[in-house]
């Protein structure tokens, strides 16, 4: 959590915090909960059945975050998006872009 970094757009140095961070249960720990909340970071994680303390869920967000992943996993039937066989980060994105045409014309 603490080592990733959000680019910018133009100059200056990158963001060290997201605005929200979104997961499944298996981040609804209270050692990550209590991190991102000290650094002001909002909570899209659903509560594990055994979790005492409950709170609001956005449903919504979440399911945004599954429409994501499931775009990721289909996305990775390209082998050389899967395998990233590309050296340039040029030609990379540009087999990601052809990739997300080819499944929107499907």
């Amino acid at each position: 959590m603490e080592k990733g970094a959000i680019r910018k757009d133009g100059k200056g140095r990158p963001r060290l915090r997201p605005e929200r961070v979104s997961g499944d249960k298996a981040y609804s720990s209270k050692k990550i909960r209590e991190y991102l909340r000290k650094h002001h970071i909002r909570i899209t994680i659903p509560r594990k059945v055994n979790e005492k303390r409950t709170g609001p869920f956005n449903k919504t967000l979440y399911r945004l975050r599954n429409r994501i992943e499931r775009f990721i996993n289909r996305i990775k039937q390209f082998r050389s998006i899967a395998t990233r066989y590309d050296k340039s980060a040029l030609s990379y994105r540009a087999m990601w872009i052809i990739g997300a045409i080819l499944l929107w014309l499907q």
